[in-house]
């Protein structure tokens, strides 16, 4: 693999890797929504058939490796933070331990695209050095 991945990236032997896992397909972290593995045959070893979509930019990825191999897996790493500023499809966030002001985009969901407001509290995770929304965080007050 690329020397850019190295930094918060794991391999993972392909038998260890289930639904729900993130892996990363073409320099992109994906979410892993369905893995079969084929039989051994007479010529080869067995081979697992994994689909992925983009947690970035929601592209389906599918490929296809033997079970033997060692696939990246992204070192994911679960922040919180506050929303400063949402202009259009951007939002400003402080993080809550360095307050670094981080510009990411809008989350996809609507019901957690409405709530999003100056001032609420979110959870963000960070993947190769990409921040993304998951979730709204209760107010500290």
């Amino acid at each position: 693999m690329s020397d850019e991945l190295s930094g918060d990236v794991k391999y993972v032997p392909i038998s260890k890797i289930k639904e729900g896992h993130y892996i990363i397909i073409d320099g992109e972290p994906s979410k892993v929504v369905s893995i079969s593995k084929s039989k051994p045959g007479k010529h080869g070893s067995a081979k697992a058939r994994i689909v992925a979509i983009g947690v970035f930019d929601g592209v389906k990825r599918t490929i296809i490796k033997p079970v033997s191999d060692k696939i990246p897996v992204p070192i994911i790493s679960k922040r919180e933070g506050q929303v400063i500023n949402v202009m259009g499809d951007t939002v400003e966030v402080m993080d809550a331990e360095t307050y670094e002001v981080i510009e990411m985009r809008m989350p996809e969901g609507e019901d957690l695209r409405n709530k999003i407001q100056p001032g609420t509290y979110v959870e963000y995770w960070v993947m190769l050095g990409k921040p993304k929304i998951v979730s709204l965080k209760r107010s500290r007050e």
